[in-house]
């Protein structure tokens, strides 16, 4: 193999990584293909071609010797960190300006990795129960069930990311986080401690609710990617329906 083969290998390599950061923390699909395409002109590449869809991404590239390299990551965890997104994008203007080796931006790469904020699990549960507190009285909700939607909503996203991590099926921990919160809100009103059980049960699962893959799924649909916009959709609906079974399973036995 030869040199130029290697550094073509190696800057394919860091495009699949730039991609496989982009989709992991939330990105949509075709913001991950642009960018991944604008990085690869900046790393020397003559050619670069981009596929990528919610859980794969494929990159092919030629340089200016015919020499072609392919390669494909398959993204399985999905999270959402906008601030990660973000660093890559101005990764992406700078290189524009800028251009460095694919080392360097390997090397750039796992500093921001290193550099981003990422919340421990107590923190995304606290502020999880503050906004579900709050979306009570979005909701035009009686203040005294704020702090009921409060422990419900943190109570929630706490079940759900310990079941997550138990059974790695993100449709059964929304099931069982719903369900656990349309039982409660329904003793806590049944006990006096809260008014208006439905304002507390839309409140306390609104951090469930798949606000970002809805919105990246539309995004991605306008912007022609179809297959990965109707797969954003899908999600999205699994979760909504997720959500509403597990709420309705218990309020039609209380």
């Amino acid at each position: 193999m030869t040199t130029i083969q290697n550094d073509l290998k190696e800057s394919v390599s860091v495009c699949v990584e730039v991609g496989r950061l982009m989709l992991s923390n939330g990105a949509e699909t075709y913001r991950v293909e642009d960018t991944i395409y604008r990085i690869g002109m900046s790393l020397g590449i003559n050619d670069v071609s981009v596929f990528v869809v919610p859980t794969a991404i494929i990159v092919t590239a030629s340089d200016q010797f015919d020499d072609e390299v392919t390669q494909l990551a398959r993204v399985s965890d999905r999270e959402t960190n906008l601030e990660m997104i973000s660093m890559i994008n101005q990764l992406s203007r700078d290189l524009s300006k800028n251009p460095k080796s694919a080392n360097e931006v390997r090397v750039m790469l796992y500093r921001m990795q290193l550099d981003v904020n990422e919340y421990k699990p107590l923190t995304s549960i606290f502020f999880s129960a503050m906004g579900t507190g709050a979306f009570v009285l979005l909701f035009d909700g009686p203040f005294i069930s704020v702090p009921i939607a409060f422990v419900l909503g943190g109570i929630a996203q706490a079940v759900f990311e310990y079941v997550s991590q138990i059974t790695n099926v993100s449709f059964f921990a929304e099931l069982i986080a719903a369900s656990i919160v349309g039982l409660l809100a329904s003793l806590a009103v049944s006990l006096g401690l809260g008014v208006n059980r439905d304002v507390i049960i839309l409140s306390s699962v609104m951090t469930l609710v798949p606000g970002v893959a809805i919105t990246n799924g539309l995004r991605d649909l306008m912007a022609g990617h179809l297959l990965a916009g109707v797969g954003g959709l899908s999600k999205a609906a699994m979760t909504a329906a997720a959500i509403g079974i597990g709420i309705a399973l218990i309020l039609s036995v209380i």
